[in-house]
């Protein structure tokens, strides 16, 4: 163990007086009613993501009091503070504009204030992500805990989860097979408790990966956000924050490349979201690693998809509990891992694993030999139309449209896509490529808007998939044959800029390639059509003057790790 942590008179205001600034500072806390003898020990910080405004965080209240139970137990003091909270549908533009705005708050309110260790509580997608990268940059030990996946609820006998079911009832809804009355009974069973979404979407994606990265403990990301067990997992977590405050273990001896790796080693087996290749990229890049997306298709090759979850499969996340969760999984996958990675408890990964035979429900989390798909869930693609790259989840894709060329159909931003998709006029058919375009970071901060709907008049014919291209990301909940991420994006003067309709482009999943089949000369001849977001002042500012494309996580380029 460490010397004793310093507890209250950790990192004192300045007033020129180190002593006087001691003194004031417990005058301060004494004022709020603690005890002397209860500001000598330790402190134990935790973030305070609740709000109003976030569904997925109602139950972080509760979990907060059972953090203070375990750091209570442990000798502590539990001091919990706010920071950002980004409810992800309550947003605008998007709440991935305001991840690194959350990552600051976080990085600065755990430096500049007195605690020796902090729980960093939270769910919502762009919430841990952020969690991570402010702890790793301030530099204290920090253990993570994840709110937890709601659970399902019911529609005429049928199990529903937000949000891919969301999407999918939306969808017969604008081809005509759902009335008014039938869309609004849905709408109230597609979410109905606290917690995430309830398939393997973005947040729990994230969960996962930061539990396989050894950020939490073990068998914690799964839980459902209602199951007694979170609550138990949220004392244990208190507990195990007061271990870290005398042991100084900080995420950057837990963070490492090979944890990293990984991490997008599971990202694939569980067919996980596009987005979190562009939130590991950012983690790592504030320790001085890296997410290398050709690495990640030689790795997709060899990785399995394994578990057996909406929107690639049929399961929810409560199944993915029931059946032995993230340890089962990487049990499991132990073939392939770093089992040797250090985790935050200071056991190895492999030391966490569960015993070798223990039960796993083979349907929800399969064996390597009889797997979902014998190769990853994700690829990234590269050509003339992505030079930096782009991403496409192919398992939750339609692979009769992974080689073909496609006319491009061009929509110049979110307003065209919103004032034309819909239009009975728009020249379109089911053979045709989507294209959005200025939907990347620096245009209006990269809203999960490539889920192109499909044109409702070819919705109407049947069509349900088809081709579509963009700078912008998509939910983890969603599905289809969607090319994202494409980097540089629009607003940077990549390619897209300069596309029209009318275009051909060309797809190769075998090949890993995307191409638009026109001439050098033709492309810069045109004009590059280029929008950035409004605004002039205050975050939007920082964030369009700063931030980085996709491949590098979209980070701000000021506040990834120097040495890189």
């Amino acid at each position: 163990m460490a010397a004793s942590p310093p507890g209250i008179v950790g990192g004192l205001t300045n007033y020129g007086d180190p002593r006087f600034a001691a003194y004031l500072r417990r005058s301060f806390a004494l004022s709020m009613g603690y005890s002397r003898r209860m500001l000598s020990k330790p402190i134990i910080g935790i973030t305070w993501t609740a709000s109003g405004f976030n569904n997925c965080h109602r139950g972080v209240p509760e979990l907060i009091e059972a953090v203070k139970r375990g750091v209570l137990a442990a000798g502590g003091l539990p001091l919990d503070f706010p920071v950002t909270s980004l409810g992800e549908v309550f947003l605008n533009p998007t709440s991935m504009m305001f991840r690194n705005l959350m990552a600051m708050d976080v990085e600065e309110m755990i430096r500049a204030q007195p605690m020796d260790a902090v729980v960093l509580v939270g769910g919502c997608d762009k919430t841990l992500p952020a969690l991570v990268m402010g702890a790793a940059s301030a530099g204290k030990p920090a253990i993570l805990l994840a709110t937890g996946p709601m659970m399902t609820g019911r529609y005429q006998g049928e199990r529903l989860g937000a949000c891919t079911d969301c999407r999918r009832f939306w969808g017969r809804y604008r081809a005509g097979e759902f009335s008014d009355e039938a869309i609004d009974t849905v709408e109230g069973r597609l979410a109905t408790t606290s917690g995430t979404c309830a398939v393997m979407g973005t947040a729990s994606t994230m969960a996962i990966l930061c539990e396989t990265m050894g950020l939490m403990l073990p068998g914690t990301a799964a839980i459902p956000a209602v199951h007694a067990d979170r609550l138990r997992a949220a004392e244990a977590s208190g507990t195990a924050a007061m271990e870290l405050a005398f042991s100084g273990r900080t995420l950057d001896a837990v963070i490492t490349q090979a944890s990293v790796d990984n991490a997008v080693k599971v990202l694939l087996a569980i067919g996980g979201s596009t987005n979190a290749v562009v939130h590991l990229a950012a983690i790592a890049g504030r320790l001085g690693l890296k997410v290398d997306l050709k690495a990640l298709n030689r790795v997709s090759d060899a990785t399995p998809v394994l578990v057996d979850l909406k929107p690639t499969g049929h399961g929810y996340m409560e199944d993915f509990f029931n059946a032995g969760g993230v340890g089962a999984l990487l049990r499991r996958l132990e073939a392939h891992l770093d089992l040797g990675t250090l985790t935050i408890t200071g056991e190895t990964l492999g030391e966490q694993l569960p015993p070798a035979g223990e039960w796993i429900d083979g349907d929800i989390i399969r064996p390597l030999d009889k797997p979902i798909r014998a190769d990853g869930g994700l690829v990234a693609l590269y050509g003339n139309l992505a030079p930096n790259g782009a991403i496409l989840k192919r398992a939750a894709a339609d692979a009769n449209l992974f080689e073909k060329t496609a006319r491009a159909v061009v929509f110049d931003g979110l307003l065209d896509l919103a004032e034309r998709i819909d239009s009975p006029d728009l020249d379109v058919e089911p053979e045709d490529a989507l294209v959005l375009r200025n939907a990347g970071p620096k245009a209006c901060g990269m809203p999960e808007a490539g889920y192109i709907p499909i044109p409702a008049k070819l919705a109407r014919r049947g069509v349900k998939d088809m081709l579509r291209l963009s700078d912008a990301r998509m939910s983890g909940t969603a599905y289809g044959t969607i090319v994202l991420h494409i980097s540089p994006e629009a607003a940077a003067g990549g390619p897209l800029a300069r596309i029209e309709t009318g275009d051909r482009i060309k797809i190769s999943v075998a090949e890993r390639r995307l191409d638009l089949l026109v001439d050098d000369a033709v492309l810069r001849a045109r004009e590059a059509r280029m929008q950035t977001m409004a605004g002039e002042r205050g975050w939007a500012k920082l964030y369009r003057d700063h931030v980085l494309q996709a491949e590098e996580g979209c980070d701000l380029d000021f506040l990834r790790a120097q040495r890189m």
